[in-house]
């Protein structure tokens, strides 16, 4: 495997150092994501990270490729997904096109004076450049591989592709690089940087993780929270700030169809922020639940106990009734 690393990482000198660059791409860390992506970096390995939906693990991505300067190439998981979408796919209309070109020149090609083998083996000759590199489309997999740069690849939602599919990343994940029949074995140039998103909507194979680095992004503490909420909502007020964070980690605390994620806390922000709104009312909040609650039965579970809950919230906050 070739040794070179990537420009943007040739710094790296501590986790201190990933801290401030993923806060200078908009991404507020905690030290547990940035160690991991610190190891990852030594290690040569795949990050797999696991948590919620709409806790920042896509985003955590796109911040490591902003930070470094480094393409993101990003592959949507789903049911189905196969390598013809993810790894190549073969330029048919090119060959096509070839074909009809190498029809008209018959005869100059294989020579009117050849015996029949001669012609064949002649013929052969030219099949095989049909399948060439000059007539592959390559797709996100191979698009990394290939960067002279490096890149960072991002396989969003891997719990969402089949059995199938996860044992045939098993080889890229491992060695970075992949074997195409009819070309060889393909190497990355530059490594890409691998992280590998999953809401554990299935189980993934020990194989699959066994070749990771294990990263689990949960819902964050209040004080983190109203962090990266303040830095995706500059000039929010700071008590409209605290109200926000304690009404959402009630939320959190009870039993929810989908918990309110981060996204959608900052979202309400936004709403909040967009109303000139400084203090939390029961009706107001009652009016954008649905910003922070996806699912009607949530919303009418957590109706029961606004007052209650926006009450407390501005307590926090230290708000008067």
């Amino acid at each position: 495997m070739n040794d070179v690393l990537p420009p943007g990482l040739t710094a790296l000198q501590s986790v201190e150092q990933v801290d401030k660059g993923l806060a200078e791409a908009g991404y507020i860390s905690n030290s547990q994501i940035s160690t991991a992506i610190y190891m990852a970096h030594f290690l040569r390995k795949p990050i797999l990270v696991e948590g919620p939906a709409g806790v920042g693990k896509t985003e955590l991505a796109k911040s490591v490729a902003s930070w470094m300067k480094l393409p993101l190439i990003r592959m949507q998981c789903y049911e189905g997904l196969d390598e013809s979408k993810a790894l190549y796919e073969w330029k048919y209309g090119k060959q096509l096109l070839y074909t009809q070109i190498l029809k008209d020149k018959i005869n100059h090609v294989i020579g009117e004076g050849d015996n029949l083998n001669e012609a064949l083996d002649k013929l052969h000759a030219f099949g095989d450049i049909f399948f060439s590199k000059q007539f592959i489309e390559p797709r996100p997999l191979l698009r990394a591989l290939e960067e002279p740069g490096g890149a960072v690849l991002l396989i969003d939602e891997i719990d969402k592709s089949d059995q199938e599919f996860e044992a045939f990343l098993l080889e890229i994940l491992s060695d970075y690089q992949v074997t195409i029949p009819e070309i060889g074995t393909v190497e990355a140039i530059v490594p890409p940087i691998v992280l590998l998103t999953s809401n554990s909507t299935r189980d993934l194979g020990d194989a699959l993780k066994r070749r990771c680095l294990h990263l689990h992004i949960g819902f964050p503490d209040e004080k983190l929270e109203a962090k990266i909420i303040a830095s995706r909502v500059p000039g929010i007020d700071a008590s409209l700030l605290k109200q926000l964070v304690s009404f959402t980690g009630q939320l959190r605390a009870m039993d929810l169809k989908k918990l309110p994620s981060v996204s959608e806390t900052i979202d309400w922000a936004k709403i909040m922020v967009l109303l000139h709104t400084t203090v939390l009312d029961v009706d107001l909040v009652r009016d954008t639940l649905n910003v922070l609650l996806k699912f009607e039965a949530d919303i009418e579970a957590a109706g029961k106990q606004i007052a209650g809950m926006t009450h407390k919230a501005r307590q926090d906050a230290g708000v008067g009734a």
